[in-house]
């Protein structure tokens, strides 16, 4: 919900001003997608405003309408995910995507949407194996997921069970501020069907995971890699057939080909 919110944001345009995302259009986008119900998208948006990630677009001229723009601190957070990524893809293949990014703040402008709607209609991204899915799906699971894979220090493929040393539940609690009782339930599913464990009796000792855990982590994980390094490549594209000067608004707004926020299902482009 969060990258087809942010794609719709870009997808505002100085001669419109009723373009870009609103509840109606957004909403429509989080059905089309099944990601959750109707009341759930607007309590999303309605929290986002409360805690200053999003905000109103002034002087709208219809009052009907509710434009919402992000905020600087969700953009300089979209940044740093978006920059965070291609910084990564530039390790595993010595690219220089980040310092380009960096240069040039088209490549994000266009990139993102076209990266969202592709990741928001691949089942992997969206669906996530249900041995993940259970961290993905709950508060701040996904830190927690993404902590424990980060911890691998030696990694074969081949191994049934990858040891990522000892871990405790109160000290990922006091990482994360998340309770004890909620570490339990996000980890008891886990444990009972074998996909981790700790070497040692009442979770002690060194926590490891299984291969079919590490490898539907990885195969979600490669499903967002390979969007956003061709959401980088289209972006490159068509900055390059606009010109180092000048760029066209469509480009801009993401609506020059390929996918763009108009593929989620705004009011302008499915009526």
């Amino acid at each position: 919900m969060t990258q087809s919110l942010y794609a719709l944001s870009l997808q505002r345009t100085e001669d419109d001003p009723l373009s870009g995302l609103t509840a109606t259009r957004f909403v429509e986008i989080v059905m089309k997608l099944g990601a959750a119900s109707r009341n759930t998208a607007t309590a999303f948006l309605a929290e986002l405003v409360a805690y200053k990630f999003l905000r109103d677009v002034p002087d709208v001229p219809d009052r009907r309408v509710r434009v919402l723009e992000t905020t600087e601190a969700s953009n300089t957070a979209m940044m740093g995910w978006f920059t965070g990524h291609m910084a990564c893809l530039d390790r595993l293949d010595g690219g220089n995507r980040e310092a380009a990014t960096a240069a040039d703040p088209r490549i994000f402008r266009i990139a993102q949407p076209y990266a969202a709607a592709k990741l928001v209609e691949d089942p992997i991204w969206r669906d996530p194996a249900d041995s993940i899915g259970h961290f993905l799906w709950s508060d701040l699971g996904g830190m927690v997921l993404h902590d424990l894979i980060a911890r691998i220090e030696t990694f074969d493929p081949d191994a049934e069970r990858t040891s990522i040393g000892p871990v405790t539940l109160a000290e990922l609690s006091d990482i994360y501020m998340i309770s004890a009782t909620n570490l339990k339930r996000m980890f008891k599913k886990a444990e009972l069907e074998d996909l981790l464990g700790w070497d040692q009796p009442r979770r002690r000792g060194d926590l490891w995971l299984s291969k079919s855990f590490l490898s539907d982590y990885f195969t979600w994980q490669s499903a967002k890699f390979a969007a956003l390094d061709e959401a980088y490549q289209y972006a490159l594209e068509e900055i390059a057939e606009a010109g180092p000067a000048t760029m066209p608004q469509e480009v801009v707004t993401g609506a020059a080909g390929g996918p763009s926020p108009a593929n989620f299902g705004s009011a302008s482009s499915r009526s």
